[in-house]
């Protein structure tokens, strides 16, 4: 990360399946944190998987559960800067994951962030050394994250 900008990794281990009757009872504890935490940040940096060609299911379900209206609050995600970064086995390096994305982050009124171009990792397995991601990848990455952290700092004003 850049020099004044840090990065929370979210979990979503706790999340349930989306189910209104569940939502009747009152909105999750996994969901209410998760909420908290994105209306905190600056800007959401999204990793994706890519499972067969299309966005996966559980990261789009805690999207589901988190764009669901709470009586007194705003959007979560209404005018939030967002990027999409991935890594996959496979040769796309989840390009289509991210273009399968493009909908939901419009709908939820996300600044979706092409100033990078687009983080992609293809055959993630052998960019690795001994745990290690390769000075290449790691610094075209460091270059994405860099930008979008920019990107988000102006749209905060």
């Amino acid at each position: 990360m850049p020099d004044d900008s840090s990065l929370e990794v979210l979990s979503i281990d706790d999340v349930p399946l989306y189910n209104g009757d569940v939502e009747a009872e009152g909105m999750p504890d996994s969901i209410t944190r998760l909420r908290g935490q994105i209306r905190a940040s600056d800007g959401l940096l999204i990793s994706t998987p890519e499972y067969n060609a299309g966005v996966p299911g559980v990261l789009k379900n805690t999207l589901d559960w988190i764009s669901r209206p709470v009586e007194g609050e705003g959007s979560v995600f209404a005018g939030k800067p967002v990027a999409l970064i991935g890594a996959t086995p496979g040769g796309l390096g989840t390009v289509l994951a991210q273009a399968s994305w493009l909908p939901t982050l419009r709908n939820l009124r996300l600044i979706y962030w092409t100033g990078g171009g687009h983080y992609t990792l293809s055959r993630a397995g052998s960019e690795f050394t001994d745990g290690e991601l390769s000075a290449e990848k790691t610094e075209a990455l460091r270059k994405f994250v860099t930008s979008f952290v920019e990107f988000a700092g102006e749209q905060r004003g």
